[in-house]
């Protein structure tokens, strides 16, 4: 049975790194900010050190973490990774990044003779909690078979893409699709809201139709209650957009709807919201519609 590693043990990875300890792989983990592996290390998880020694002790190694620069000291920073893992070792990156970093990064790592696949996922902390993530994976063929023993502990869906960063492009393009439907979910009822309509009522009547959506169920309550406790940090989709947009420059592709969530999610983490549900896009569109 493949030894494994676990870097990050946020909102998501800690789930992720359960189930897979849960599933009696041997865990290794680690987090930058100490103290985060007491519920792993009761069903048996090591907490490492360092990421080197993490990875000294792993045959496959995931990484949750929150942005490029962050998967590379990890990767290849002091004490990283690269330094433990050894020649015919896997790394499992499921963090949001940019599609031309993780090329830079399999490549770098394909030199050591490690393998890797770049897995970001969708579903957000309910998903990581219940193992039903969508995955969207990147890598050669070899390397994908290999991890998905791994990735079918945490999710209900994994599609491979194509070669390395694929996954993270098809993550970029998840990221603008859903912002697109958080605006107009949140338009939608304050529009309702302000046209004196029962609002329970008309997300009973339209999640039966062509509107209706995950976000619509999942996400009215708390745009109408003007209340977002966390599901998916609203300062962790202004980041993956940004990688979404910087994406679409590169290849000449025009994203207003994605340009417009983004200015709207600036200004709400500059405001002190950025680690509240992003469901708080329906803030400024209350705001500006004279609603509290």
């Amino acid at each position: 049975m493949e030894r494994v590693g676990f870097v990050g043990l946020g909102t998501m990875g800690a789930a992720m790194a359960g189930h897979l300890g849960r599933a009696g792989y041997p865990l290794t983990v680690w987090n930058r900010t100490p103290g985060r592996a007491k519920d792993l290390a009761a069903i048996g998880a090591r907490e490492a050190a360092t990421p080197a020694e993490l990875g000294a002790a792993s045959d496959v190694v995931f990484i949750c973490v929150s942005d490029t620069p962050d998967v590379e000291a990890v990767l290849f920073g002091p004490a990283g990774v690269g330094e433990g893992l050894g020649r015919g070792g896997l790394v499992v990156d499921c963090s949001s990044i940019s599609p031309s970093a993780t090329r830079a990064f399999a490549a770098r790592l394909a030199q050591a003779g490690i393998g890797y696949v770049d897995a970001p996922v969708s579903g957000g902390s309910e998903g990581a909690q219940k193992a039903t993530l969508t995955i969207f994976a990147g890598g050669d063929d070899a390397s994908l078979e290999r991890a998905r023993p791994l990735l079918e502990k945490l999710g209900s869906r994994i599609t491979h893409f194509g070669p390395a960063g694929s996954g993270q492009a098809v993550k970029a393009v998840n990221q603008v699709m859903i912002a697109g439907v958080y605006l107009a979910v949140a338009e939608g009822l304050v529009l309702a809201l302000k046209a004196g309509l029962d609002p329970e009522q008309v997300v009973t009547a339209l999640g039966g139709g062509v509107a209706g959506s995950w976000i619509l169920a999942n996400r009215s309550g708390r745009m109408l209650a003007n209340d977002y406790p966390l599901g998916f940090k609203t300062r962790l989709h202004l980041k993956d957009l940004g990688i979404a947009l910087d994406l679409a420059r590169e290849l000449g592709v025009v994203l207003p709807q994605a340009g417009l969530a983004a200015q709207l999610e600036n200004g709400l983490v500059a405001r002190g919201y950025g680690d509240e549900d992003m469901s708080n896009l329906a803030r400024p569109i209350r705001e500006l519609s004279g609603l509290a």
